[in-house]
């Protein structure tokens, strides 16, 4: 399901696989365990991580089929995202996506949780599908997406048109720090980001709490929603 890799102080965290890396219990707490283990292996050295996907997808977001036999399925899965977006924001590093296939909704806002987004040229997109599925927009998503997009024009697209973004017009928008040829080429370029910020030398602790004061919206609403753990 997702693989963790360490390359001297970068971690490169894979969702694996060429299906659609749809958010699902299984996944998700697959991707915190890799997240657990990265906390573990932390020094006083400062580190970052990228995280990226195989195959055509970076996420096709929620796994609606699994979740479609009862409602608390669907809660499970969004508390579920819940947590796993709070611990990206908390991680003690700085965090960059690498999205080299189609990043939707769900997807999107898993790819939004780290600090820089970076992406594939000539195949991927980021779109909110919610209009075009029939589903209201969560609230903790469109606090996300007002903490990553200062565009509002831009959030209007993706939410109100379920426009989909391809790279050069998400850097344009400012939601994506940078576009790149292929995916070899963007992993590439994730990497070399994560290797200059390392180079600064900051605090591990000092940065994240910098984080949650830039997301403190965001946080807040992701917080407020993961105290009580729904029941299948």
């Amino acid at each position: 399901m997702c693989s963790l890799e360490k390359r001297g102080n970068i971690y490169i965290l894979t969702l694996t696989g060429s299906d659609e890396h749809r958010l699902n219990p299984t996944l998700i707490d697959a991707i915190q365990a890799a997240l657990s283990r990265l906390r573990s292996e932390l020094t006083s050295s400062s580190s970052a991580l990228v995280t990226t996907a195989q195959g055509k997808y970076f996420s096709n977001g929620y796994d609606l089929a699994w979740a479609q036999s009862s409602l608390s399925r669907l809660q499970l899965m969004d508390f579920k995202l819940q947590s796993l977006i709070s611990d990206f924001i908390s991680l003690p590093m700085p965090t960059i996506a690498a999205v080299t296939g189609h990043a939707s909704a769900a997807g999107m806002i898993l790819a939004l949780s780290n600090d820089y987004v970076l992406m594939r040229k000539e195949r991927g997109f980021l779109y909110m599908s919610e209009m075009d599925i029939g589903r209201v927009v969560p609230e903790w998503f469109m606090a996300m997406l007002k903490c990553k997009i200062g565009d509002a024009n831009a959030r209007r697209e993706l939410i109100m048109k379920a426009v989909k973004m391809n790279a050069e017009t998400a850097v344009e928008r400012g939601i994506v720090y940078s576009a790149h040829q292929g995916s070899e080429e963007t992993l590439e370029a994730a990497v070399g980001l994560a290797e200059e910020l390392v180079k600064r030398g900051w605090d591990g602790n000092v940065y994240a709490s910098n984080r949650l004061v830039l997301m403190r919206e965001a946080v807040n609403k992701v917080e407020g929603k993961t105290k009580s753990k729904p029941k299948l």
